[in-house]
């Protein structure tokens, strides 16, 4: 009787009165409001955080509502753009309380005992693009609620929902919480099931109280307008849903109508074709479309009418495995009406996805891919009879069959790139690529696959002998497969029943496969299988299965026992054993090593009699870098060790141990032979150790973080996989690397083949454009876009040139045989969607996503533009290729466009339109337009085009008069993606979800296709290569298919195909052919020095961009040129390279450690910092906060790496008694924004240098040095009386906020400090009158402060939502201001009331015709003008008074960061290094007149090209002159009138290593990262010579001392180190380099002259120390004393020549950073060297990596050189003085 008041439902808020807050309770922003669309009071919930801000039923939790109901109805709204916490708490029959959650900002389920978390989807308008994605992806659209997001009715089913996912049984409903962001009508619940939208005379004829559904009741209904259907404008979501195909994982909406959904209707509802009713405009239309397009008549076959569909048999000529299943189009086989063919479709079923059609002629072949090289493997479905009289005539189908036969796949991974397996002979290695799996031969490349997977592969196993293969795909029922081998068949095939397998195990008999997965509840699952009999044709039985909580990367199976298994995970490692059906496990005790997550385990190898099979050592490894030995017998640990990171690896040290305590190195990978280990880690080695791990005795770095590792059954040969698709192996006997596969990391887009050279280039999702030798499909050149992607690709039909499309809308051209970036081409503002060459390579024609059509000259070797034509190509077409197509003599263009029902032909040459055909009228019987998607020429003289349409069709039109030829219908299940014609015309290849068809293309036969499967992604392009012999298809990978209509015979090697032959890999010979025998360079003679891999790395190839100089985020730009002797201060910059772009290939460096196998050509491939001459610089960028991207443009400050950081404890002197000042700042931060200032009144000028704030007289060259940022500055600001200087920079000091200082500028002394922003502050400004101080913070800030000037206090701060680049004040109101962002001005009005500021803002958006750009800088103007320049070289002009924008230009090619105006004049400064001047004086005669202005052009008076990208700039009222500052560390003086430009400060542009005096202390030289080395005048400050060598960087300097025979300057010489090992000396006084040695092969880290000069001293990063002369230029000696520890200083001394005991004229030291010092005498002419010394200062242990340890200093002293001065990481924080005439520490 307790439950009878809540029946038939219980409205929740009314019999709870909510509204009066007595048995509820509220918290937070909690109102009420009307709902315009519900037409009543509704509750609405929001606020930041779900936890603050709700609605609880009951009041407290000690009370119970005691509901029920067997249904929960609740009626809600999510916020658009927000996210929602609904927790219900219910109470079980036990009177256990289970909290069930669901939210959209749960990313996946989540199951305990007692609580329940799913993830909400929410649903969006019907028709509208959220639907339309929800409905298309494969991944659930998780997050905040879309912006049209509806009303909803969930319904949970809290019965059975416990009983489902706990197994419990529901009792009653103890409490509810909603938690904002959400509006909320009402609660029910009821134990009846509701249906919304069904009326209740509806529910009686359906008779769905039956069924026990019942009709909305009244007050639970949602207003429905009249004529309106309920589920039109409402969401009904039932959890959980009846739909066999949704998730129970997440709650979302099921089918559009759930009415539908529920399926209680006895019979299927049919749905009749509703009339259309057409004007008769349009009926016109059709008639003379009909009459002009349609074909000829031509006799139809009559459909075929049976009384009964027969019954459809599978008859396998094999195994019943080849019989393929799953989500792939393998056997749907459609008639085409326009070649006679008719077909009945059958009844659907559930197979899995085979389509079957009964067909009029016999039997139909269904083709997969050839497993061995003479099998071929098909499927024949046997149709119905024909019902005639006579006897059917055979089935006429294209031959041969098949017609297409894999033979090479580009490519490895795809689910994951931990699996590659070694076979038992060690000769071949088998890994997945995607749903292939694939057997390569390592000598030969050879490739053999098992096909039949229909999604990705996730993990792999073989048995004991390799002759059994267990293979497992991804999903949400994952399929295992069993393979015999040697074979190559599917002997089992069986689903798991648990979601995502990610490992599996063999037994070594074969008999026993383990697997771990999912369940459904998410909880991991350890699944055993019984596969003894599967060789027998058996079936595979579960053994034994068990659930646990715990985590589990890997398990394997004891190869000694089938019945025991170890499994490795975080914070555990277990044993398991099967028993009486059941599978059990115990956990090893971890001690202090419980907390690690392990990754991976191998048993010890080997067996001795004497011991039981079980006692053996376990390994297991961590992502913390450690490895433990587990005694298995006895489970205890016997030994932990642990991988430290080192920066130096020392191969020549072995007895250097790196397992220690302290920060260790992720291993993800272990495998154990029967003398030796390897280890992968994330560091990119594989390091090969003795079985003690007493020292590494071979390794080999790898280009990114290396995924697993395996010995060879043979122990020797390693196999190693990466997380950068990488497969290989290490030889051990010759130590050489050889390299397998390389792929792509993502998606292939597009590919384009160069006939001639046999090259194909290839562009991906990964952001790489790849070269590949068709002839060995290895990888030539690698392309990398930091943050572009490549989108198209097209090689040039004669030069070895291609083209590439971004998505930036940048068209470049490459030349592979110079190496050089030929042409950049920015036409286009959107991302290019086509791009292809004439057939003669005259012309090239490329579009974007924009509409825009280009037209290139490419006669010449540098394109040029010939025309542009803008929203001609359609703006709805995708990414890929086939949006632009060429006919066969180069006469027409085609594409697709202005619309996407049009197909346009035009003129190739001059781009005039001939044809326009409307293709969406061409189907009469259809209602619904159809769209065209791809499109292609036939071959001349067919004359035909092809498009492909929306509606699975493709059109055959004449190309001259666009009639209708012939239409193919149902050409693929999902749309057409690709369609290529052979150059005979008689075959058609076409691409399609994950298929490729080969068709008759003249459709002569009763079957006139074939379908190849293979792929596991859609199909993005395919295409037939030039010599007609083969075919390749792209998407998940790069497949190579030979292509057998034309026989080989048939075309002889010197006929039109020239390299029919050098196409084939190497490979053994087949019964058909005999290939031709390529020996890699694997086979070559090992080196004696450790070599580069064999199958050698791409070369890295950097493209220079011509004018994204300043863009650190596209590509890295060189240096222009090699500097010999840059003389002088005054020297002018030259505009000779502006245009001068290259392609910089690196050759290979030698490797610097003799044992260390490195897999990659040159560390110069990733181009590190020193190497780099990108504007700005990349490696200045620091840790980016939160997940902010940078944007598009350069005007966003990033504060340098930090090599060092200040000590945590400092004792400053007092004031007055500093021991030493600084002098002098020599150098300018080119990496600071706005960081200089100069008024020309006052002549105040100050610049930046680090921290440090530099105030210059320009007159006398004195400086004053205002210190106090404890960071690098980003900018400065000035008032306009230059009384107030402003400064900026990061965090610093425990500070959580940067820094702002103000300082007056006549003492120099900081008067106020200031915080507000969190990271960096990129701009700031002063208004007019001074009062008012502007700061903005960076893009991962994003606030814009306001500061009062007389107190500096906080007036009003705004948080942007996107990035803003540049601040400025309207000189002519003190209110006003304005910013630049993404696509708009905001125009912010600042009023004041007493103390309260307000801000009121104005958002202008550019114009359409600008397109998606970034305003990047922005001034204004004094007659009510503001200029601002956009990231794609255009300045806008906007009117401050009416707040629009009415004119724009293109003043540069890049980016634009610096704007000045003044009167009529206009300063622009962009990221191409060049500086304009402009006169925009009809600017304002065009703002006040418009149209009637006599003028609408402005001019460019001057342009000057400096060195680096302009990042600050400051003129003259007149803008006659001005001082400019670049990214290359120079400060320049411009004077427009003079036309000149003058260096007024100039340092290096990143790191200096050293610096050196020369003997009078007259001049000094300093080195640098940036490869310079410097002379500069110590009086002046000026700057005398620089020498420059490029992508090198110079480590370390010496001045040579004055000789006694030359003196004087004529003998002035500075010998500089590089990184290359190379020794450089430089003559002062000629300036030119005299002499260039080469005496170490790894960097240098010391130099030192002699005492006479006669000898140069050196020492390098190994530790060898070289002898050499500066006359010769040879290599006296080596001395190897300190091999394996970097030198760190050399110094040389005279000395009394019998002094010490020893002859010799010379004393000098050598010191490394293993503290060790060796002290010399020497008699260089008497070729006399000596060791009289050597010290070992003693360290404790340290817990740091040695980079961050004091360096080991020595000196002599200057008074006594028999006193040696030591300083380095001791025992003590201590300067030691050693004697060396007593051998001992005298102070």
């Amino acid at each position: 009787m307790a439950k009878v008041w809540q029946h038939p439902y219980l409205n929740v808020f009314k019999h709870f009165k909510v509204e009066e807050w007595k048995r509820s309770t509220k918290e937070g922003d909690v109102t009420t409001f009307m709902d315009k669309t519900l037409k009543g009071t509704v509750y609405r919930i929001r606020g930041s955080i779900p936890a603050s801000n709700y609605i609880q039923l009951p009041k407290t939790s000690t009370q119970s509502l005691g509901l029920t109901g067997h249904y929960l109805y609740l009626l809600f709204k999510p916020m658009p753009g927000k996210c929602f916490v609904v927790h219900l708490d219910v109470t079980t029959e036990d009177s256990q309380v289970v909290r069930i959650s669901f939210s959209n900002l749960f990313k996946e389920f989540k199951s305990t005992a007692t609580w329940l978390q799913f993830p909400f989807i929410c649903g969006a308008a019907k028709g509208s693009v959220y639907e339309c994605t929800a409905r298309t992806s494969k991944q659930d659209l998780v997050g905040v609620a879309p912006a049209n997001v509806r009303w909803t009715c969930l319904m949970l089913d809290l019965h059975y929902i416990l009983s489902m996912y706990l197994n419990r049984r529901y009792s009653h409903l103890k409490s509810i919480k909603l938690c904002s962001n959400l509006l909320v009508k009402n609660l029910y619940t009821s134990d009846l099931l509701f249906e919304p939208g069904v009326m209740f005379s509806e529910a009686r004829q359906a008779k769905l109280a039956f069924h026990g559904i019942s009709p909305m009741p009244r007050e639970m209904a949602f207003p429905v307008p009249k004529g309106e259907n309920w589920h039109d404008r409402y969401d009904y979501i039932r959890f959980p849903s009846d739909g066999s195909k949704l998730p129970y994982d997440s709650i979302q909406k099921g089918c559009s109508n759930p009415a539908e959904g529920v399926q209680v209707l006895e019979d299927p509802i049919r749905h009749l074709p509703r009339p259309v009713t057409l004007t008769k405009a349009v009926r016109d239309r059709v008639s003379l479309i009909q009459q002009i397009t349609s074909p000829k008549d031509m006799p139809r076959w009559s459909p075929l009418v049976t009384k009964s569909i027969p019954e459809v048999h599978l008859a396998t000529s094999g195994p019943l495995e080849e019989v393929y299943s799953g989500d792939q189009e393998f056997s749907r086989v459609e008639g085409l009406q326009a070649a006679g063919d008719s077909t009945v479709p059958l009844h659907a079923t559930t197979d899995g996805g085979i389509h079957v059609y009964a067909h009029r002629m016999g039997n139909v072949a269904i083709h997969a891919v050839g497993i061995s090289s003479d099998e071929t493997v098909y499927t024949k479905i046997t149709g119905p009879e024909v019902l005639s009289s006579k006897k059917a005539s055979p089935c006429r189908r294209l031959l041969p069959d098949p017609i297409l036969k894999l033979r090479t796949i580009i490519g490895f991974g795809g689910c994951s790139t931990k699996w590659a397996l070694w076979t038992k002979n060690s000769s071949a290695v088998v890994y997945p690529c995607h749903a292939i799996i694939i057997t390569m031969q390592i000598e030969t490349g050879e490739q053999r696959f098992f096909i039949g997977h229909t999604d990705k592969v996730s993990a792999l196993t073989f048995n004991g002998n390799s002759a059994l293969l267990a293979s497992a795909q991804m999903g949400h029922l994952s399929m295992v497969r069993l393979w015999d081998f040697q074979k190559g068949k599917c002997l089992s095939m069986f689903k798991t029943h648990v979601h995502s397998v990610s490992s599996l195990s063999l037994s070594y008999s074969g008999a026993v496969l383990c697997g771990i997965g999912k369940d459904g509840h998410g909880k991991t699952m350890v699944v055993v299988w019984n596969t003894a009999q599967v060789n027998q044709g058996g079936e595979v039985v579960v053994l034994a299965k068990a659930h646990t909580d715990v985590d589990i990367q890997t398990l394997k199976i004891a190869f000694f026992d089938d019945t025991r298994m170890v499994s490795c995970g975080r914070d555990n490692v277990r044993l398991w054993r099967v028993r009486s059906g059941a599978l059990r496990s115990c956990p090893v005790n971890l001690g202090e090593y419980h907390s690690l997550e392990f990754t991976d385990l191998a048993f010890e190898k080997g067996h001795s009699a004497e011991r039981e099979p079980e006692d053996r050592t376990l390994f297991v490894c961590s992502r913390s870098g450690h490895i433990l030995e587990i005694d298995y017998k006895n489970v205890t640990i016997r030994n932990a060790r642990r991988l430290l990171p080192s920066q130096i690896q020392h191969s020549h040290r072995r007895e250097k141990q790196t397992f220690n305590s302290g920060p260790g190195i992720a291993i993800n990978s272990i495998s154990i032979s029967s003398t030796f280990c390897a280890t992968a880690s994330e560091d990119g080695y594989v390091r090969l150790w003795p079985l003690d791990f007493s020292a590494i005795f071979l390794e080999a770095e790898h280009e990114g973080a290396v995924s697993s590792v395996s010995i060879s059954p043979d122990s020797l040969k390693v196999l190693c996989t990466t997380s950068t698709g990488n497969l290989g192996y290490l030889d051990i006997q010759s130590r050489g690397y050889n390299t397998l596969m390389r792929s792509h990391t993502d998606s292939v887009l597009a590919f384009s083949v160069d006939g001639l050279r046999k090259q194909m280039a290839t562009v991906s999702q990964d952001n790489t454009i790849r070269i590949w030798d068709l002839v060995s499909m290895q990888q030539l050149y690698d392309f990398t876009a930091s943050d572009e992607m490549p989108c198209t690709v097209a090689f040039h039909p004669a030069q070895q040139i291609f083209a590439c499309g971004f998505s930036s809308g940048v068209v470049r051209t490459f030349s592979l045989a110079a190496s050089d970036l030929l042409m950049e081409h920015k036409q286009h503002r959107g991302a290019v969607t086509g791009l292809t060459f004439s057939p003669d390579g005259n012309l090239m024609f490329s579009s974007c996503s924009h509409g825009t059509l280009a037209l290139y000259n490419c006669a010449a070797q540098k394109s040029h533009v010939h025309r542009v034509l803008a929203n001609v190509v359609s703006q709805d077409a995708e990414h890929g290729p086939n949006t632009l197509a060429v006919s066969g003599d180069g006469r027409f263009l085609a594409f697709v466009g202005p619309s996407k029902y049009t197909v346009t032909v035009m003129d190739a040459h001059s781009l005039d339109e001939l044809l326009r055909i409307d293709v969406s009228i061409l189907d009469l019987d259809s209602t619904n337009l159809d769209s065209a998607l791809r499109i292609c020429f036939a071959p001349m003289p067919v004359g035909h085009l092809l498009v492909s349409t929306s509606s699975n069709k493709v059109l055959v039109l004449d190309a001259k008069t666009g009639r209708l030829v012939r239409e193919v219908s149902r050409v693929h299940k999902l749309s057409c993606s690709s369609l290529a014609l052979s150059e005979d015309a008689r075959y058609l290849l076409t691409a399609g979800d994950r298929v490729v068809k080969v068709w008759d293309y003249q459709m002569r036969f009763d079957i006139n296709f074939q379908v190849y499967i293979g792929h596991s992604e859609p199909v993005r392009q395919v295409a037939f290569t030039p010599d007609q012999q083969h075919v390749i298809s792209i998407g998940d990978a790069i497949f190579l298919w030979d292509f057998l209509a034309v026989s080989r015979a048939e075309s002889p090697k010197a006929d039109i195909h020239p390299y029919v032959e050098s196409l084939v890999p190497p490979r053994a010979e087949t019964s058909s052919e005999k290939l031709k025998d390529f020996t890699s360079s694997a086979n070559e003679i090992p080196r004696q020095s450790a070599p580069l891999p064999s199958l050698a790395s791409p070369p890295c190839l950097d493209i220079s961009s011509i004018h994204q100089a300043g863009r650190d985020d596209i590509f890295s730009e060189s240096d222009e040129g090699e500097e010999a002797g840059l003389k002088g201060s005054s020297r002018e910059a030259s505009d000779g390279n502006k245009d001068h772009s290259t392609l910089v290939m690196e050759e290979p460096v030698e490797n610097e450690e003799t044992l260390v196998v490195r897999p990659k050509v040159s560390q110069e491939c990733s181009r590190s910092p020193s190497h780099s001459g990108n504007e700005p610089r990349k490696e200045t960028k620091g840790p980016e906060p939160q997940h902010y991207i940078r944007p598009d443009s350069y005007r966003h400050f990033t504060p340098r790496f930090k090599a060092s950081v200040l000590p945590k404890s400092v004792l400053y002197p007092p004031a007055g008694n500093e021991g030493l000042k600084l002098k002098a700042v020599i150098g300018y931060n080119g990496n600071g924004r706005g960081n200089m200032v100069w008024n020309p009144d006052t002549g105040f000028f100050a610049y930046t240098c680090g921290c440090v704030i530099v105030v210059e007289d320009l007159h006398s060259g004195s400086q004053q040095h205002w210190i106090g940022h404890p960071e690098e500055i980003s900018t400065l600001a000035v008032s306009h009386d230059a009384q107030v200087l402003a400064s900026a920079s990061g965090q610093g000091n425990g500070d959580s906020r940067c820094q702002i200082r103000i300082w007056n500028v006549q003492d120099g002394t900081c008067q106020k400090v200031i915080f507000h922003h969190e990271t960096q502050v990129q701009a700031m400004a002063y208004s007019r009158d001074d009062r008012l101080l502007v700061t903005l913070g960076d893009y991962s800030d994003r606030t814009l402060a306001l500061w009062n000037t007389h107190t500096y206090d906080l007036m009003s701060s705004t948080h942007f939502l996107e990035p803003v680049h540049e601040v400025a004040f309207n000189p002519l109101f003190d209110g006003e201001l304005a910013c630049v962002g993404r696509g708009a001005v905001a125009f912010w009005l600042i009023e004041q009331r007493g103390a309260d500021i307000s801000l009121k803002v104005h958002r202008a958006a550019i114009p359409d015709t600008v397109g998606l750009v970034e305003l990047t800088s922005l001034c204004y103007s004094t007659n009510y003008l503001l200029y601002s320049g956009t990231n794609t070289g255009q300045i806008c002009v906007w009117d401050t008074q009416t707040n629009r924008c009415f004119m724009t230009w293109e003043a540069d090619e890049g980016e634009i960061g610096v704007l000045l105006c003044c009167g009529n004049r206009l300063v622009s400064g962009s990221n191409t290094k060049r500086i304009r001047l402009w006169s925009v004086a009809a600017v304002q005669e065009l703002r006040l007149k418009g149209s009637d202005a006599r003028s609408s052009s402005v001019l460019l008076e001057h342009e000057m090209t400096l060195d680096g990208t302009i990042v600050g700039a400051t003129f003259d009222d007149s803008l006659d002159m001005g001082i400019v500052g670049t990214t290359a560390g120079t400060l320049w003086y411009i004077n427009w009138a003079e036309s000149t430009s003058i260096r007024l400060i100039s340092g290096h542009k990143n790191k200096v290593n050293e610096v050196t005096f020369s003997p009078g202390e007259s001049h000094c030289a300093t080195c640098g990262e940036d490869g310079s080395v410097r002379v500069w005048s110590l009086a002046s400050m000026e700057l005398v010579v620089q020498f420059q060598v490029l992508n090198q960087s110079c480590q370390c300097l010496a001045w040579s001392p004055i000789p006694i025979s030359r003196g004087g300057a004529e003998g002035q010489h500075v010998v500089a180190g590089y990184s290359d090992g190379t020794i450089r000396v430089f003559s002062i006084s000629r300036t030119e380099m005299e002499l260039k040695m080469h005496p170490h092969s790894v960097a240098l880290t010391a130099i030192a002259y002699s005492a006479d000069g006669e000898i140069i001293l050196s020492g390098g990063k190994d530790g060898l120390m070289a002898v050499s002369s500066p006359r010769t230029g040879m290599t006296i000696r080596v001395l190897i004393d300190h091999k394996g520890s970097p030198i760190t200083v050399i110094q040389c001394t005279r000395k009394q020549y019998h002094d010490f005991g020893v002859e010799g004229g010379e004393l000098w030291l050598a010191a490394s950073s293993d503290r060790r010092v060796s002290v010399w005498v020497s008699a260089w002419l008497k070729d006399k060297c000596e060791l009289i010394d050597w010290l070992s200062f003693p360290a404790p242990a340290s817990l740091e990596a040695p980079s961050s340890l004091p360096p080991s200093l020595a000196a002599f002293c200057p008074w006594d050189n028999g006193v040696l001065v030591y300083v380095g990481f001791g025992m003590q924080k201590e300067i030691l003085f050693y004697s060396l005439r007593q051998k001992q520490s005298v102070y």
